[in-house]
This record gives structure tokens, sequence and C-alpha cells, in this order.
């Protein structure tokens, strides 16, 4: 294991494998890219099907939660700015291989069905510009493209993330402009914000209200991987607070802003219906402009939203094997460093087939009538896992206080760490109890990583894992 009393000593790690490139302006773009694009665009149908008119709350209520756990990333990130995010933070609270470890292989099952859901999503999107290829063929070209900029470097990636942050920001400015025309018009009945759905699955408001927050939980998350670029960023001690909490609320803000511009604008039964249900806003014909027009622009940026935070999320997924690989939790190929490109390539290449294995099954199961909705189905087994992973980092947040403690870490709220824990347990154990068979498919990523688990236990070697041969010469 590393030394965290050097860690916590030395902030920024000179002698860290990747390269330290990115600014804290880059990182909140970065944080807020990853967040806006994370399901607005493709599970709004969803939460308003859940909740009703009034599902703007789920939004407010869900970005709180998240909001909050993204303080116990900032207090930790600073006091241990390297690469793997929550394995480390766990690893360093409970020194427990077996507990780090499942925790490393539920954040990158977690972060593969998030992947699969928004390349899922892409392919909606995309059949509206044209229907002609195969969703399943759009998926797998899509991510095998992202796999590509990935290995071009961490630092295209990142500016590539900025450039479509403003892209699909413009977006939901032209829903909230929508929604602004039409209130200006007079036809607005803000009535329809306060009410809450109690007719359909769920028989109470406040259980309707929960279930809003359990899909909305999607669009939350991608917070967590700002954290996964710890070693290639700028003075992280200073960068991280502002931009990974700062990021969160701008986000938040939005989707609050961008949830009432459709609740008024559409009715809640087609924006429930509908796979693309920003798209309905557009479509409502409420701009003085060519409606097809609208829709092909519109259709656009989602697909660069929505490229946005599977971009993210596929830099991610290597990064995490990498900082495990040099922890000798997972077996040490995955810290290999491309000699001139500096990026992770044996664990992108392995994320990318594992993503494309995961959109092949799930399309399988779904035209041999499995019943589900591949995107609902991926976006809720992420959440589950990233639910389970929040909570434990916030227990290891405070378990870790007093411990490695420097005068430039952040220090989180304790009480609304309390608050954050609490609640991101009662979204989990709704979310479990909503959709249970989604614990079958949880299961099935997790079972990828124990084959990475059993081939470091009995093939690895202890205490190489940062100092390979193959690294030395990159």
């Amino acid at each position: 294991m590393a030394d965290s009393t050097t860690t916590a000593t030395n902030p920024v790690d000179d002698d860290s494998e990747l390269k330290r490139s990115i600014t804290g302006r880059l990182l909140f773009f970065y944080t807020l890219g990853d967040v806006l694009g994370s399901g607005i665009y493709v599970l709004i149908g969803l939460v308003a099907a859940a909740v009703g008119g009034a599902f703007w709350i789920a939004f407010a209520l869900g970005v709180t939660v998240a909001a909050i756990t993204g303080a116990a990333y900032a207090e930790l990130v600073t006091k241990y700015p390297r690469a793997a995010g929550a394995s480390l933070y766990v690893n360093q609270a409970f020194g427990s291989r077996p507990l780090t470890f499942l925790i490393t292989v539920s954040f990158l099952a977690a972060s593969m069905a998030a992947s699969g859901s928004l390349a899922t999503g892409f392919a909606s999107y995309f059949a509206e510009l044209w229907s002609g290829p195969p969703a399943l063929l759009v998926s797998l070209v899509f991510v095998a493209l992202l796999v590509v900029v990935n290995y071009i470097g961490i630092t295209e990636s990142v500016v590539i993330n900025m450039v479509m942050t403003f892209v699909e920001a413009a977006g939901l400015v032209i829903v909230m402009v929508i929604g602004i025309v039409f209130i200006v018009q007079g036809n607005a009945d803000f009535g329809v914000l306060t009410q809450i759905d109690t007719g359909g699955d769920y028989s109470s408001p406040a259980l309707a209200v929960l279930a809003g927050i359990s899909f909305s939980f999607f669009a939350m998350t991608g917070f967590e991987n700002t954290v996964n670029v710890a070693e290639e960023t700028i003075e992280p001690y200073k960068a991280f607070p502002r931009s990974l909490v700062g990021g969160m609320l701008v986000a938040g803000l939005v989707y609050v802003l961008v949830s009432m511009a459709a609740a008024l604008t559409v009715p809640t039964d087609t924006l429930a219906e509908s796979d693309a249900a920003l798209l309905e806003v557009v479509k409502a014909g409420i701009l003085p402009f060519s409606t097809d027009l609208m829709a092909t622009i519109f259709s656009i940026i989602a697909l660069v939203a929505i490229t946005n935070t599977t971009l993210v999320t596929i830099v991610t997924q290597p990064r995490i094997l990498y900082g495990m690989a040099r922890e000798d939790v997972v077996p040490g190929i995955f810290a290999k460093i491309h000699p001139v490109r500096r990026s992770p390539w044996v664990g992108l290449l392995f994320s990318g087939v594992v993503v494309g294995l995961l959109l092949v099954i799930g399309t399988l199961v779904t035209e041999a009538g499995g019943g589900i909705d591949l995107v609902g189905r991926l976006a809720t087994v992420t959440v589950v896992l990233l639910l389970a992973i929040y909570a434990l980092v916030i227990v290891s947040c405070l378990k870790l206080r007093g411990q490695d403690e420097h005068e430039e870490i952040f220090r989180a709220n304790t009480p609304l760490l309390v608050l954050g824990l609490v609640g991101n347990l009662a979204i989990l154990g709704f979310t479990v109890y909503d959709d249970p068979h989604s614990l079958i498919w949880c299961a099935g990523l997790l079972g990828v990583g124990l084959v990475l688990f059993l081939a470091e236990h009995f093939f690895g070697s202890r205490g190489t894992g940062a100092r390979t041969p193959d690294l030395e010469g990159a």
C-alpha cells in the first residue's frame, strides 16, 4: 500500500506517471459537463413519469444529496490527491484489501453501466437524424470512437469536454428560453409544477417523489469521476473544492429550471412516453422557427451532451484500474502507460470491451422479450452501485478525520455529511425495493471484477504495482 503520510504532506506528487495539465477552470467545466450531460437529456421522461408535473422537486432534492456527497469527495481528494477516487479513500480508511477491491469493482461496474445507458440514449437521439443504422451498431461505434479520443490523451479529452460543455449548456438554455416564451405568451399553468401523480405505481406523494429522486440521481452522478484525474490536476488541493462543489451546484440549478420549463410546456404524459423527452419541448413549436430545423439542431446538441458525459466515464474507467494497480489491488498490467500518449491504454481497451459486451448482452435480452427498458435498467444499476459507494465514502471521510491532516485540506461540514449519508442510504433502499432485478445485473458486472480479483490473488506480484519495469520504460 502507498504511504498515506507521504501523500498528505506532498499534495502534488512530482513522481506521478501521469502529466499534470488540468487547471482549476478546466476542472470546473469537466465537472459541470459530466453532470449536465449525464441524464437530463436521457432520463427526464422517466422522472416525469414517476412524479408528475412536480418532477423538478426530485431534481432539487437529488442534487442536494449529491452536492453533500461531493463535499466529502472534495475533502478526501485534498488529503489524497491521487487517481483511484473512492477505492483509495476506502483503502485509507479501512486498510482492507477485499473491501477496497469490492469498491473498485463496484465503481467500475457503475461507470460501465452508465456508459452503456448513455450510449443507448445516444442511439435514440441519433435515430432522429438517421434511422438507418441499427441502434446497437451506433452505440458500439460511439463507444469505440470515445476510446480512441481517450487514447490520444487526457489534456485533449478535457479540452474537448469543455467545448462540448458549452454546446450541451446551449441546448438546455434553448429549453429554458422556450419555457420563458411560453410564460410570456400567457399560456403557462403554474399549477402543473405542484402536481404529484399518485394514481400510477406509487400511492403516496412521498413515494412518488422518492422514485423520482431515484431515477433523477443518475443525472446527478459524474462528479465522482472528477477526483480520478487528481494526479493530472494542477494544485488539486486548491482546485477541487471550488470546481467540484461549484460545478454540481450550477448543474443542479440548471436541472431545476429545465425541469420546470419542460413541465410547463409539454404534457407530463408526453414527456413520460418519449425516449428523447427534451426534444418534445422543442417540437412543441413555441419558438418562431421551423420545428423540423429546431428538432434537428437540438438532436445534434443532445448527441454532443451525451458524448460529453460518456467521454468522461470512459476517461475514468482506465484511471481507476491504473490507480489501484499501483496499490496492488488489481493486476499490475493495468498500470501500463503508453510511452507516447501517456494514457493508461491497457485499462482503456479492457473498459471499452466490457462496455461493448454490456451493450450486446442488453440488446439481446431486450430483443428476446426480456421486458426491460435498457436505458432505465442500466441507469438503475449505476445508481444502486454508486449510492452504496457514496455512503461508504462519507463514512470514510468521517473516519479519516484527524489523520493525514495538513493546512491545505478542505473540511466538509460534519452535520451535512451525516445528512448526506442518511439521504444516500434512503435512496439506495428505495431503489432496490422498487427494482430488485437490478441486483442481478449488478451481480453480473461485479462478476467481471471477480476474474480480476482471482488473477491478482493467484498471479499478481505484491508491492510491484507502481514500479514495474514496463512503467519505468514508459
